[in-house]
């Protein structure tokens, strides 16, 4: 498959459809839990099948679970029964325990079991393409030094946050190269943590490392799209425009109208319905309000892919994910008659 002409049909394409990170409340349609789904590639496969029977959209997501690298690397991982797993505590506190860190083979904890799922998945999932998803290389470094201390260290011991990133991004390269031989048509690369730098150390400590990534990944048979939900954004978008790839995805904090009026109209900019503060907690009635609101301000962009901010929760109220897309294409179905006529 040509990704780099599914970014370009997408563009084309007056009917467009919505694209939420979808992919955790698979466990209601398996009634299984959260920490059953994430052990076992079976129920990750079958899962992202069930999503993608019930919902029409332009592509196939695994499970945005930014845990799963850290773990490989040997970071404490609290596995609750109905919630994603998250790290706590740090593996690394000094510049000697960064020298010793070892970094694991492709394979190790669970990103074996992802691999495993995309292999399985894409037996079942073949009418689009299938995207998996992975943590960022800053992002990722925060979760083995603890999120707070790795910015001081950017300003203290910015040495010592270099030979983190260098460790992390040769694992990450190799990490998503298995995904990318296994069949996964792109990658999700979350790097929420960057966006909380600034200007001048997203580039060093971020965007730098992600565009090596992207280097030895993208192609026309594999794309890359680049997460970030932080608030900052509006400020970093030069610097993560510079990251090489040609899709965006952002969280519900910013002005993605701005941002819009800001990125050339050949790439995708994808966002920003508020997975905590529209989807799990309002109504219907509201989350169809919530939609069409940011459709009326952005869909007159060739280039807007309307989304969720990040990553939908296990126990998301299905109905709303139901109106939010039934919204969604209803929109683009009156604007297509309305051009029509026009």
């Amino acid at each position: 498959m040509n990704m780099y002409n599914w970014i370009e049909q997408i563009i084309f394409t007056e009917r467009k459809k919505a694209l939420p990170i979808l992919s955790f409340p698979a466990v209601q349609y398996l009634y299984v839990t959260v920490r059953e789904l994430v052990a076992d590639s079976n129920h990750m496969a079958i899962g992202i099948r069930s999503i993608a029977d019930h919902f029409d959209m332009p592509a196939a997501l695994t499970y945005m679970d930014l845990s799963v690298e850290a773990e490989a690397f040997g970071a404490h991982t609290v596995y609750g029964a109905d919630d994603v797993p998250t790290i706590i505590g740090k593996l690394v506190a000094n510049r000697d325990d960064a020298e010793a860190l070892k970094v694991p083979e492709v394979g190790a904890g669970r990103t074996g079991v992802n691999i495993e799922t995309i292999r399985k998945t894409k037996m079942l999932v073949n009418d689009r393409p299938l995207f998996a998803q992975c943590i960022g290389p800053f992002s990722l470094a925060g979760r083995l030094m603890n999120v707070n201390e790795v910015m001081m260290h950017c300003y203290e011991e910015p040495e010592m946050v270099h030979v983190m990133l260098r460790k992390v991004t040769d694992f990450i390269k190799a990490y998503a190269a298995a995904l990318k031989k296994i069949g996964a048509n792109g990658l999700i690369l979350a790097e929420p943590l960057a966006g909380l730098l600034s200007p001048p150390l997203i580039k060093e400590f971020s965007s730098s490392y992600v565009y090596e990534i992207v280097s030895s990944l993208q192609d026309k048979h594999f794309i890359v799209i680049y997460h970030n939900c932080g608030n900052a954004v509006p400020h970093l978008l030069d610097s993560i425009m510079d990251t090489g790839c040609f899709a965006f995805h952002f969280g519900d904090s910013v002005d993605i109208r701005a941002l819009l009026e800001k990125v050339p109209r050949n790439y995708l900019v994808m966002g920003n319905i508020s997975p905590s503060k529209v989807f799990r907690v309002k109504t219907a009635e509201e989350v169809r309000l919530e939609t069409l609101k940011l459709l009326n301000k952005c869909g007159m962009f060739n280039n807007f892919v309307i989304s969720s901010g990040c990553d939908l929760p296990p126990d998301v109220d299905l109905d709303n994910v139901e109106t939010f897309f039934k919204t969604s294409d209803g929109f683009y179905y009156r604007q297509s008659l309305r051009n029509a006529i026009a």
